[in-house]
């Protein structure tokens, strides 16, 4: 009998596959990344007050590579099997660390976004997050509170009302309309230890969107990217997405994995 590989998921709220993305795919990934992030668009963000890039957004749906990535079978495959279904890229977006400019993402679920700003009923999606440099303790690593996603959607800090609830600019700053306050975390890492996620360029990891998580400052030499698809279930779409399209798909369309002849980059 087969163990399925992703059965801890389930218990921790994350998962790393066995098998990273192949060389050929992550050198055109680099290579579309770079290209974007020197355009000036509505789906490239900058850090505050500066001119360095902090993500990019959305851009599967105008980059011919990336909209193929989201299509690659070990990623859809993976996608639906813990998801339960057939998906759709809910999000897409790049995650920008530069060499000793990149700010922390402050510990925060991802649902409370999806939920409280797109009114995403059920927390029926998944993160796949592909690492585009090696990623380590000093630059700037994703860290999860293991199993947190259990205890389902927290209160954040912060409410949809607020004045700047609906601003999707702070959204994708360091400054997130909802958080969940350092003293929860602390109280909560008695039962959930906090996980640091490191690992070679390639490396792809999945996590629950209710997984408390959160990145610190990039303080190295080196760049940490790492890319992020939120697959969605087709049964569970944005009810009143307020958010640019870039940011929240209005297109809850089963994807199809890439045929056998697409499977290599453009």
């Amino acid at each position: 009998m087969t163990t399925d590989p992703t059965a801890g998921f389930a218990t921790t709220g994350f998962h790393r596959t066995a098998v990273p993305l192949s060389a050929d795919w992550l050198a055109a990934v680099r290579e579309s990344v770079a290209a974007i992030s020197a355009q000036r668009r509505p789906e490239v963000v900058y850090e505050e007050g500066t001119d360095v890039v902090r993500a990019l957004h959305g851009c599967h749906r105008f980059d011919p590579n990336l909209a193929r990535l989201v299509r690659l079978p070990e990623l859809l495959g993976l996608a639906t099997r813990l998801v339960g279904g057939d998906v759709y890229v809910y999000q897409f977006k790049v995650n920008l660390k530069r060499p000793r400019a990149g700010q922390a993402w402050p510990w925060h679920q991802d649902y409370a976004f999806w939920h409280h700003e797109d009114g995403m009923r059920r927390a029926d999606a998944v993160n796949l997050a592909i690492f585009l440099d090696d990623v380590d303790d000093t630059n700037g690593p994703l860290t999860v509170l293991s199993g947190s996603h259990r205890l389902g959607l927290l209160d954040p800090a912060g409410r949809a009302d607020d004045p700047a609830g609906h601003d999707w600019r702070r959204d994708v700053s360091a400054k997130l309309t909802y958080t969940v306050p350092e003293a929860t975390v602390a109280e909560l890492s008695r039962n959930h230890p906090p996980v640091r996620i490191t690992g070679e360029a390639g490396t792809i990891v999945a996590f629950h969107p209710n997984i408390v998580h959160s990145s610190s400052d990039n303080l190295s030499t080196r760049g940490r990217a790492i890319l992020l698809v939120t697959y969605n279930a087709v049964t569970n779409p944005a009810t009143r997405p307020m958010r640019p399209e870039f940011l929240v798909s209005r297109e809850a369309v089963p994807l199809a994995a890439l045929t056998a002849a697409e499977r290599v980059p453009l």
